[in-house]
């Protein structure tokens, strides 16, 4: 009886475990891919709706919102993170930004989910999301170790939209 008792609750924390990290493994296969030099907004992201002043961006088929944004005039894929409080962006993407990444100063500590970090402050002219354009955007590149896996569209884009809302099929950007 104790081992059947045993071998129930092994199956039980199989399942849970199994529950548990399901979502991430499914976000990591349904994840977009970056394509070199792609058009602005051609992914995921829709066009401004004529006369409201607002945009929105598509929820992906992992449950999250990946946003196809112009930055300096280029192409960058990010993850919608309502709980960054920056836009963090990764090495290669700054590279296409044309940062160099080994001259930055990381000299900001930075805590990710893979844990602490570095990362330098930089500033970008401009970030644009269906149309909604915010200059001179406050943004961190991380440091190659312990680094990001995807550049994150945080709050100094997000916080600086008059009005932004999550809807089951949609975020909702209001310029």
């Amino acid at each position: 009886m104790t081992r059947l008792v045993g071998l129930i609750v092994a199956a039980c924390l199989v399942l849970v475990a199994a529950s548990w990290f399901a979502p991430e493994m499914a976000a990591r296969q349904a994840r977009p891919q970056v394509v070199e030099d792609a058009p602005a907004l051609a992914m995921t992201s829709g066009a401004p709706t004529s006369g409201s002043g607002s945009a929105s961006v598509s929820r992906g088929p992992d449950g999250h919102y990946w946003a196809q944004a112009t930055v300096d005039g280029r192409a960058v894929l990010f993850l919608v993170d309502t709980g960054a409080s920056t836009v963090a962006l990764t090495q290669a993407d700054a590279r296409r930004l044309g940062l160099n990444p080994e001259r930055l100063s990381y000299d900001v500590p930075i805590r990710t989910a893979n844990g602490e970090a570095r990362a330098a402050a930089v500033t970008l002219r401009s970030v644009s999301v269906a149309g909604a354009r915010v200059e001179n955007v406050e943004a961190l590149v991380a440091e190659s170790a312990g680094g990001l896996e995807v550049s994150l569209l945080g709050m100094t884009y997000l916080g600086r939209l008059s009005r932004f809302e999550a809807t089951p099929q949609a975020l909702i950007l209001r310029r």
